[in-house]
This record gives structure tokens, sequence and C-alpha cells, in this order.
């Protein structure tokens, strides 16, 4: 049965292409309710078709295409996915907390950029102590390379990353080595080149715009229904443990039930028939709880949900940049707050909004419930060169910035090299065939960077092959003894997270921070974090600093020079070390 949701057409045809493009027959579809169309025909795993629209004669790919081998313009091409003969039948999956993410982009994680590659890798992830991988994206969308949040036809899996058939081994591999899969998902826009949903229904409100372009349209119910088949899609067809949801303040929903707690609830009757825990993790710019808070007390009932405020805190403290809407996070109380509560920012004033904003977690929401980091994509590559902390930061201030990662009360996630330190920048690239586009996304971004003092020749052109490329990991970092030490410190602390129960306790009301100032700048701070019986002590002064301990404590972890002496801990500048109660 082929079928396809178009309102807007008056008829409705089918139309079968061979491998070299030609017609091999066009039959009409019959309409059916509520804008559906339909036609009682079988089409062979491969077989390429598409939809022909009213009187027109161009070809347009299924909006629920599972591949696009030609591209987003091109026919759509029947995928078998319950073809895969799958290894993972022991796989029980993996409960976000306690558990490590990281982040990547399949067509720069390695020189040939899919998933086959990025499979080849999956050993290094398991030696670091990583329990889920993320992937950026990987919907088709126009051109070759790209971040993947332009995609247009979300049910397929970009061409050049190797297609769905890709996709299924590299999740079937990740399982075999105990790694989780999370799947980056964009369901608040689509990409401005090569859209053709508008075609065949209402799928964008028209006209009410979000930083993207058309907001979706949430009052549509096959629209809602699109999104959410999409989610059990990944989740059903192609083994995935879990979604991250794009900006999902940007889902203007108007529905009496919100689309995010509709989700949520039929994600959570997917995984009691799988038998394996399922999570959804959202990206909100509103520090609202309501989205991990449980539906039966109002909330969404997500997994978990990034926090913004907890990178920006750490970034102001090892960088002192304070420009922009890290000006908030310059206060002496910032890391403290964001560490002891999650939010900084819970109903006080932004002023970078230039109002107040967010609410309060409730105490009783575990600290797991919030994805914590450093670095990650955007906060990389929105930059307007796209340089990581490596660019600017001193080895000894990248280790402590991975004691504050992989220490913090959240569930910690790293970026794609920042476990050596990658030297290589993360930049801002398409690849958009229309030139005219490309133009002005490129003069677009320019011009957003001048405004705020940037050197427009400074700026990279994301449209020029060289930005894609440099933003590539160069894996021979590694034999570098610098880049492998830092990546020695990541380790341990993983095997230490592991290994202290404190360090992944989810109360909240058991970590207390201390803060001193030095000098009255934010990067030269003094701190100590206790987790129970376990302490984080840092040090990002100019000179050294002495913590008071109880007898008893020894040094499970130091970044620089320590001396421990009875009751009292010094450190170096920019040094970090975990303490902890020997009988512990």
């Amino acid at each position: 049965m082929i079928e396809v949701w178009a309102p807007r057409a008056n008829r409705m045809r089918l139309r079968r292409i061979d491998s070299d493009g030609t017609t091999v027959d066009e039959s009409d579809l019959r309409p059916a309710a509520e804008g559906w169309w339909r036609r009682d025909v079988t089409l062979g795993d491969g077989g390429r078709y598409g939809f022909v629209i009213d009187d027109e004669e161009e070809l347009r790919p299924d909006p629920r295409s599972r591949r696009q081998p030609e591209g987003v313009h091109g026919p759509s091409a029947v995928f078998d996915t319950v073809a895969h003969a799958w290894n993972d039948v022991s796989w029980t999956g993996r409960q976000l907390a306690g558990g490590l993410i990281y982040e990547l982009h399949i067509g720069t994680f390695t020189p040939e950029g899919t998933l086959d590659a990025l499979t080849e890798r999956l050993d290094h992830l398991v030696d670091l102590g990583v329990t889920h991988v993320e992937l950026l994206p990987v919907n088709a969308f126009n051109g070759h390379w790209n971040w993947g949040y332009d995609g247009v036809l979300w049910y397929t899996v970009h061409e050049a990353y190797g297609g769905p058939a890709a996709y299924q081994r590299f999740v079937d591999a990740a399982h075999g080595r105990g790694l989780a899969v999370i799947q980056d998902v964009v369901y608040n826009h689509l990409g401005p080149s090569g859209n053709h949903l508008p075609k065949f229904g209402p799928y964008l409100r028209e006209g009410d715009g979000t930083a993207w372009g058309d907001s979706v349209n949430l009052d549509e119910p096959p629209v809602r229904e699109y999104i959410i088949d999409n989610a059990l899609m990944w989740l059903r067809d192609f083994h995935v443990d879990g979604l991250r949801l794009d900006a999902v303040h940007a889902l203007r929903d108007r529905q009496p039930v919100h689309i995010l707690r509709e989700l949520a609830t039929r994600v959570d009757a997917l995984s009691a028939q799988l038998n394996r825990p399922l999570s959804l993790i959202a990206e909100s710019d509103l520090n609202d709880p309501v989205m991990i808070l449980p539906r039966e007390a109002g909330g969404h009932g997500l997994t978990a949900q990034w926090s913004d405020d907890w990178h920006h805190a750490v970034h102001v403290a090892l960088t002192g940049e304070t420009t922009g809407y890290y000006a908030d996070f310059a206060a002496h109380d910032a890391l403290a707050k964001v560490t002891e509560h999650g939010f900084f920012h819970d109903g006080t004033y932004s002023s970078f909004r230039g109002r107040p904003h967010g609410s309060p977690i409730p105490p009783e929401v575990p600290d797991w419930r919030l994805v914590t980091f450093a670095q990650d994509h955007d906060q990389i590559g929105n930059r307007a060169a796209g340089d990581r902390l490596s660019a600017t930061l001193s080895p000894d201030r990248l280790a402590v910035a991975a004691v504050l990662t992989l220490t913090s009360p959240g569930t910690p996630m790293l970026f794609m090299g920042e476990e050596w330190g990658a030297s290589t920048p993360w930049q801002f690239f398409t690849s958009h065939p229309e030139a005219e586009l490309g133009r002005a996304v490129a003069e677009g971004r320019t011009a957003e960077f001048a405004r705020m003092g940037w050197d427009p020749d400074a700026v990279p052109d994301p449209q020029d092959p060289d930005t894609f490329r440099r933003s590539h990991l160069d894996w021979s970092e590694l034999d570098d003894p610098v880049h492998d030490r830092l990546l020695r410190l990541y380790r341990d602390l993983a095997r230490l997270r592991r290994e202290r129960g404190e360090l992944t306790d989810p109360d909240a009301r058991r970590t207390r921070v201390e803060v001193r100032d030095t000098d009255g700048r934010p990067e030269h701070r003094v701190y100590r974090i206790d987790r129970g019986g376990l302490s984080v002590l840092v040090n990002l002064s100019a000179e050294p600093a002495t913590f008071e301990v109880a007898p008893g404590y020894e040094v499970l972890l130091s970044t620089g020079d320590s001396v421990h002496e009875s009751g009292t801990v010094a450190l170096s500048p920019n040094t970090a070390a975990v303490i902890a109660r020997a009988s512990d």
C-alpha cells in the first residue's frame, strides 16, 4: 500500500522510475479521508518512485521516504528496514543515569566522513569510557556536507554518510561494544533548500516565523503524527536508544496536550514493548523544569535536558569571557549555583534577554536529568572562527576543564576531539547547491559577526570547501605527548566517575560549593565542590591555593602539583584535584 498525506492536491499520481531514470509507469492514487491519498501497489526493495501533484510534471519525493539515493530532489527508494539481520538481540539498552555522552558529527569525525568509518573508531570511545554516542542530525539535506540541521526529509539517512543500511550497521556495531546511540532530531523547522512538504500540505504555519523560518504546524494532527512516527521509527526500526530533540522552545504548540508530552507517552509505551530504556533529551532555551518533571506532576516527562547555564558558567570560569550571554555568568556565585541547583537563571534577571528568565528546578529532580558540557557543537561552531577551548587555553586549564566536566552532578557530555584537546576548529559549514542561497548564508553570517566587532575577513565562508575540511579531526594528534596526556586524564576521570558513587549521586542536596575570589577576575577563582565524602578542588588563580581537609583524606587524582599534608591540600595554579576519605 502506497499512501501520502496531501490535502492541498486535487490529483495525485504515483510515478515509478527505472534505474536509469526512465518512467516505468504512472498511476493515479485515490483520495481518502482527511487529505490522504492511497493506492494498493507493492514496490520492491530498492524500487524508485515519487509523486506528481495536480498537473505538474515535476517528481516530488515521498515525505516519508526511507532513502534518497539521488538527493532530496531525486526519486525516493524503497528501503526494507526489517531486512537487516541484527546481532544485538541480547542488547538491553543503557539508562542515561550514570552515563557519559559523546557528541559527534559523522562528516568530520573521520577523514572519510561515513558511518562505516565511524564504526571503525568505536573502540576509541569504549576505551575513553563513553556510554552513549550522540550523532548530529543524519536526515537528508540538500548538498553534500552540512551540520545536519537543514534537513528536509526526516525519515531518511543522508546518502553521503552511507544511507540507512550503513546506519543500521553502525547501531548494531555500537551495541556490540556496549554503546547506546542517541540520535539528534530536528522537529522545529525545515531547511531552506529542498523542502517539498508545503506542496503536499500545511506542514508549516506560513508567516509564523521562528529564527529558522516558518514554524512547524502543530495544529494539524497529521503533522503531529508525522513527527511522532518519525521518532518511533528511529527507536524501533533502527534500534536507536534515545533522541536529542533540537530547540524544543521553537515548537509552538497550541493544543491542550503538548506534543512533547504526547511524544514522551508514546515513547514510554514503546520502551515497555521493547523491554529496554529509551531516552528523550530536550535542548531548551526556556530554563523550565516542565521538560523533565514527570507527567503526573504536570511536566512533559522527558528524560533529560541540556543545561546551557552550566556551560556558560564553566566557560566564564575557564576563559574570563564575559561578552553577550556570558555577562551574567561572571557573578561570584555562577558556577556554585549551576552546580548546586542546575539553572543559574531560575527566575532571575537575564541581561542578555532584558527580562527575568527561567524557573527553579525542584530539589527532588535527580541531577543526572541535566546534560552538562564545557563544549558542544553550538558553543564552538557558532563562534565566529569555530574555535575550541584548546585555541586559547593552556594544557593545564584544559585539564581543569576535564575535571569540572567529568565530576559535574549532571550527565556529562563531550564534543568530539575534546578528550585530547583537538587543535582543529569546528566551523559553520554548508554546501548549498543554489549559489544565491549559499551567498546569502555567507553574507548573513559575516554581517552578524561584524556587528559584534569581528573583522569580516576573519569569519570563514561557510560555502568554502576548506571550511568543511578544516573542521575534520586530526587523529594523528593522538601521537603527540601533550594530547595523549590529556586523553589519559579523561580516561582516568571516566573511570573515577564509574568507581566513586559520589560522582553519580543524583541528590543535588548533597552537593555544596565554596568560592574564593582572588583578584576580582572571574577566571581567577578558587573552588571547592563537595560531593558527599568526596571533594573536587579547583585552583584557577595565579597563586598556590590551600584547602583544609579532615584527617584521613587522600588525593585520588590531580592534574598538577599538589601537596597533601596533615589537614591541608595545596594546589599549584591552574590545577584541579579530586580527594576523598581513605576509608571510602
